[in-house]
């Protein structure tokens, strides 16, 4: 009966959805039109541009952009897209002119693409151009040549979109007055998309870069194809792949990015050049970024870009929003859950209407009084609430160490033993997974799923508190520090921050039908669920500098510590807190031969077994620094 009841209410609900779509399907072809220009820039390329023109001429139309490599399909005049899936309908029934452009190179727009194109602040010339001097001279000819607009532009973008955002910003066009980067790609070395701390994120790069790189030599309205995978189970495909120099065959000879990855293998003039974040100074429009906090690809821009702004534009009006989000799912309808993780409201409809459209609708309707919008609106897991605050790291924020002890305990006290250290052999053969299930593409999911099956794997050591007696609250960097000897020269170190759920937890009850059930399952069992809350890598070789990277001494003690990009979780009473160390973390990251080598020319025979040590005694303490909130 019960089963009954859900399928009643799932094709009820979906009746419902078919009705809105058809009725707001026909009041888009009412009401707009589409037009398809070839905008000139200052070199004389052209870019592709698609534009949703209101009918409605009794008032003047602000105009909302968004330039990406993606495509800017449906090709061809009058056709519309289906607007009316996407909360984007507000902007269209408020009268808002869409821009939609392909970038320089892509698609159906002129002139050579390059891969996050540096920006170059001291243009000279008219050949002297870059993302924010397309962006520069697009919406000096939207606002020229658009009638009935009211001067005012904003821009918005998510994932490599976001960048193309955050270079709008860059432009100094005076119609731009808002500008919402959202995951946006930020360093490419450092913590976005293909490395964090240096290593290669192998499973995204290679899935992305296969079809996404292929050289496109003129206009297209063509997409590429992909690679022909051979088994849909990405762990077998990766390992019997072999190393990156086999792969490299694997992808051939016309992905010119792919080749840049492999010519550059530390953090060295050409990525740096890609690092956008030294450039955000002097902004002028109002800036709100956004991002998920279990964002598996761009959660580190979000944090990255607000934070530059914040301490190299101070007079800019500058606003985060992390959310409890995988990548874009503020844009989503359904933000109540993740994997298996709740949050018992829908965060990503709240975000829409308090945030998003509000912030747009002042800055470029002029519409209401000023949005309520904090310096940082931050959703926190665990006791699943928006927390709205006037700095970021929270003010009441402060840096407290806890210590990996004896046992697998972990504790803020100081270790005290004179000699302690826990060990595991890291083996390239077999590496740990990401994620317990079989798998051909990377999953949404893996940033808060259950690292039980980790946890019983002897190259993965686990340290835990006893049962908290009340909550602990975190929200800020978290900073790993650990003392370790190694039996080679090299290897990775992924740390892990995780909430351990009672035996007895139960979320009780079943969800709520959507129409991501796929991401979730109401019978998954959920006492002592390990969820993972925050985990991240770094290539030990570049423990001490990305730009030159330095072997280990084998059997000699010696430090690694990195930044873990930001938490903001509660820990509640009757959880643990849980530490999980370990030096693979595949495929998501490329397997490190433990070689002090370059990786990219690593052949199969190079990659060796290392045993490693872990040290928490009182000479060598090993600790994981939390940014409590007192």
């Amino acid at each position: 009966m019960k089963k009954g009841l859900l399928l009643l209410l799932t094709h009820t609900i979906c009746l419902a959805i078919h009705a809105q779509v058809n009725s707001d399907s026909l009041w888009v072809q009412e009401n707009y039109e589409r037009k398809e220009v070839l905008i000139p820039m200052r070199d004389g390329k052209k870019l592709f541009t698609a534009i949703y023109l209101p009918k409605d001429n009794t008032e003047k139309h602000p105009i909302l952009m968004t330039r990406t490599p993606y495509s800017s399909a449906p090709y061809g005049e009058g056709r519309l897209p289906a607007f009316h899936t996407r909360y984007l309908m507000h902007y269209l029934r408020e009268g808002y002119v869409i821009v939609q452009q392909d970038v320089r190179g892509r698609w159906m727009s002129e002139g050579t693409f390059v891969d996050v194109r540096p920006f170059n602040p001291h243009k000279k010339t008219k050949q002297d151009i870059d993302e924010a001097s397309d962006t520069y001279d697009t919406v000096d000819w939207l606002i020229k040549n658009i009638s009935g607009n009211n001067g005012r532009v904003g821009v918005i973008g998510t994932s490599y979109p976001g960048f193309y955002s955050t270079m709008a910003a860059l432009s100094g066009h005076p119609a731009i007055k808002a500008v919402s980067p959202q995951a946006p790609v930020t360093d490419w070395f450092i913590g976005d998309d293909f490395h964090h701390n240096g290593a290669f994120f192998l499973n995204d790069a290679f899935a992305f870069y296969s079809s996404f790189g292929k050289p496109r030599p003129q206009p297209t309205t063509v997409r590429p194809t992909g690679y022909p995978y051979p088994v849909r189970d990405n762990y077998k495909f990766y390992l019997d792949a072999g190393s990156l120099t086999n792969i490299a065959k694997m992808m051939g000879d016309s992905i010119l990015f792919w080749k840049d990855l492999y010519a550059h293998p530390v953090y060295d003039a050409w990525w740096k050049a890609r690092n956008v974040r030294p450039h955000l100074k002097n902004i002028k429009p109002a800036m709100l970024i956004v991002g998920g906090t279990f964002d598996a690809e761009d959660c580190f821009g979000a944090w990255a870009t607000y934070k530059a702004i914040e301490t190299q534009s101070r007079g800019t009006d500058n606003r985060i929003v992390m959310g409890p989000w995988y990548h874009g799912q503020w844009a989503d309808n359904d933000g109540t859950y993740m994997g298996n993780i709740r949050f018992g409201s829908n965060t990503s409809t709240w975000y829409q209407q308090h945030i998003e459209l509000p912030f747009f609708d002042y800055h470029l309707k002029g519409k209401g009084p000023a949005p309520d919008i904090k310096e940082a609106t931050v959703f926190f897991t665990g006791e699943n609430q928006w927390r709205q605050l006037p700095a970021w790291p929270p003010a009441n924020m402060q840096p407290t160490p806890i210590y990996l002890q004896p046992g697998g305990a972990l504790g803020f006290q100081k270790p005290a033993a004179a000699s302690a250290a826990s060990e595991y052999t890291s083996d390239p053969a077999k590496p740990v997974p990401y994620t317990e299930d079989v798998h051909f593409t990377r999953t949404i999911s893996y940033m808060n799923d259950d690292q039980r099956f980790a946890a019983r794997r002897p190259d993965v050591l686990v340290f835990q508190t006893d049962t908290l007696t009340e909550d602990l609250t975190l929200g800020g960097p978290v900073v790993a520090d650990l003392q370790v000897s190694i039996s080679t020269t090299d290897a990775d170190f992924v740390v892990k921050v995780i909430d351990v759920f009672p035996d007895d937890f139960t979320y009780g009850g079943e969800p709520a039908p959507t129409a991501h059930s796929r991401y979730t399952s109401s019978t998954y069992p959920m006492g002592g669920y390990q969820m993972l809350v925050r985990g991240e890598v770094i290539r030990g070789k570049f423990r001490n500098s990305m730009e030159e990277p330095q072997p280990f001494v084998p059997g000699q003690p010696a430090r690694v510590k990195f930044t873990l990009p930001d938490v903001a979780h509660t820990f509640k009473k009757g959880h643990r807190l849980m530490i999980q160390v370990q030096s693979s973390w595949f495929p998501l990251v490329d397997r490190n031969p433990q070689q002090f080598l370059d990786i990219y020319r690593a052949k199969d025979e190079d990659f060796i077994k290392s045993d490693i040590k872990i040290f928490h005694d009182a000479a060598h303490p090993s600790q994981i620094v939390l940014p409590v909130i007192r």
